[in-house]
């Protein structure tokens, strides 16, 4: 996604249009506008043939664009998963450890980058973790290893807003939801990560369902929301979209208790667990 913001803003500069790109490297209108927007994979010769159109000489300008393309087609960690993993959320998890801001909104459970191993086995396998097939695991196995970019140094900050209800939801059992609470309170002592819980008098007004807004650092790069259903996974980056879903985190951030009282009210669901 960097590398083609990069070439759109170099290929605007020097006057040039989607088709005349296309045209140089013998591709389409169509393929120039994806290659920009980062959903198809780059080749080498043709991002030098488009900065040779654009005007770009500079052999370590070049290089580093070349460099980039390298680092696009390099595998992400979590790609050794994607026998388990459906083909929508790849995309996803490459998005998610790319972000430095992550706000999400959940209704029935906490956010997956918060899970204990035992709450997300019970998710993963509708509640018969004793029967967890080969999928489930791997699945669990990728919830976890997602974790690790909260405890990165250069980890995002994640801003999670959750329904009250999913406090008192016994998801895998009273053990595992008591121990599920205690994780969450222990990771909201962490400067990087914020929980804010919306009380029943005022849930569902804000949104009618989850969603994810991931921030990204490089100005270049879009905000990109996301939401799943039962069936895949929607990416909203077109800019009303975007506004919409900043526009529900902000009436959420007015719904939701304060971190404090949400803490506050957690450590009461952790005692009447």
């Amino acid at each position: 996604m960097i590398l083609g913001s990069q070439l759109r803003r170099l290929r605007e500069a020097a006057g040039y249009s989607r088709a005349d790109a296309g045209y140089h490297i013998r591709a389409s209108e169509s393929k120039i506008s994806r290659l920009e927007l980062g959903r198809v994979k780059f080749k080498g010769r043709d991002v030098e043939d488009l900065l040779t159109l654009y005007g770009v000489q500079d052999q370590t300008q070049r290089a580093n664009f070349l460099e980039l393309v390298d680092q696009s087609s390099q595998p992400g960690w979590w790609q050794k998963f994607n026998d388990y993993m459906p083909r929508w959320f790849d995309d996803f998890v490459g998005l998610e450890e790319a972000a430095a801001r992550i706000q999400t909104y959940e209704l029935q459970f906490f956010p997956g980058l918060l899970q204990t191993r035992e709450y997300a086995r019970a998710i993963m396998t509708h509640g018969l973790p004793e029967h967890a097939s080969e999928a489930a695991d791997a699945r669990v196995r990728l919830r976890m290893r997602r974790q690790r970019l909260l405890f990165r140094p250069d980890a995002p900050k994640l801003w999670a807003v959750v329904d009250e209800s999913v406090l008192y939801r016994p998801i895998g059992g009273r053990e595992v939801h008591r121990a599920q609470l205690d994780q969450v309170l222990e990771l909201t002592a962490m400067p990087h990560i914020t929980v804010q819980v919306v009380p029943y008098e005022r849930s569902g007004y804000a949104a009618e369902g989850s969603f994810t807004l991931l921030r990204f650092s490089e100005p270049e790069l879009p905000n990109i929301g996301y939401v799943e259903h039962i069936a895949g996974g929607v990416y909203l980056d077109k800019p009303d979209d975007v506004e919409l879903i900043g526009r529900s985190l902000d009436r959420l951030a007015v719904d939701a208790e304060t971190p404090d009282r949400s803490r506050q009210m957690m450590l009461k669901a952790r005692a009447d667990a």
